[in-house]
């Protein structure tokens, strides 16, 4: 397994739905993990430390509730995205659900396509990336796909082409480079490559980064519409 692939704890006490769920996320390329029961989720969450953990309310020794309780005063399952997936869908069944510490909530039954949608969507809360990180190459240069950064001088090398990038364009690229897959808004990106003290027009990032573009190609940066960008190697 990579290491930047994606981890998922499925509890459920239905052993059929187990399978059906993880033939569906497995083929998605996530790592599924599986308990029948809350205490051995919390067992399996602790060793295994998913990014997410979908568990079904109505479970025999401990069920969804008491078993997300006892997950939220984990320090390493702090962060750990946590949704319900159960038949019920009673008013109080979601409330105390939410109240446990829960993220979401799933009404089974759910057709694959929109699991795996809702799947997506929840484990882009988490923040993490499963873009490869840069590799650093020497003490000024790091590598992430076909893309060489020289820090000192200010270069890149794409596919053999070698250019030398105004400071700006560099920084920018730089800060994208360092989180590949991570969004930057708009905010991150002018504080850390202008400095609060320094007054830019709204439109001195997007011109950064069509210049970008320009020269590395349309495919490695992305825009996210009112929010910012990021990297996808």
């Amino acid at each position: 397994m990579d290491e930047n692939t994606f981890k998922i704890l499925l509890v459920d006490d239905e052993v059929d739905i187990l399978e059906f769920i993880s033939y569906n996320l497995e083929k998605e390329g996530y790592k599924v993990y599986t308990a029948t029961n809350g205490s051995e989720a919390i067992r399996i969450a602790e060793k295994k430390q998913p990014h997410l953990i979908i568990l079904d309310v109505m479970m025999p020794e401990m069920d969804g509730i008491a078993a997300c309780e006892e997950m939220r005063k984990i320090p390493s399952l702090q962060n750990t995205v946590i949704a319900f997936l159960t038949a019920r869908n009673e008013d109080y069944s979601q409330i105390a659900g939410f109240e446990a510490g829960a993220d979401d909530y799933i009404t089974k039954p759910i057709r694959p396509k929109v699991l795996v949608s809702r799947v997506k969507a929840l484990l882009k809360r988490t923040g993490i990336s499963t873009q490869a990180s840069p590799v650093e190459v020497d003490a000024n240069t790091v590598a992430i796909g076909n893309l060489l950064i020289d820090k000192e001088r200010y270069l890149i090398k794409m596919n053999d082409n070698e250019m030398i990038l105004p400071r700006k364009e560099f920084e920018l690229l730089s800060l994208l480079v360092s989180k590949p897959g991570k969004v930057f808004t708009r905010e991150e990106i002018y504080y850390t490559v202008w400095g609060d003290s320094v007054v830019v027009g709204d439109r001195t990032i997007d011109v950064h980064i069509r210049k970008l573009r320009e020269k590395i190609g349309n495919d490695h940066i992305k825009t996210l519409k009112g929010i910012g960008y990021k990297f996808v190697e």
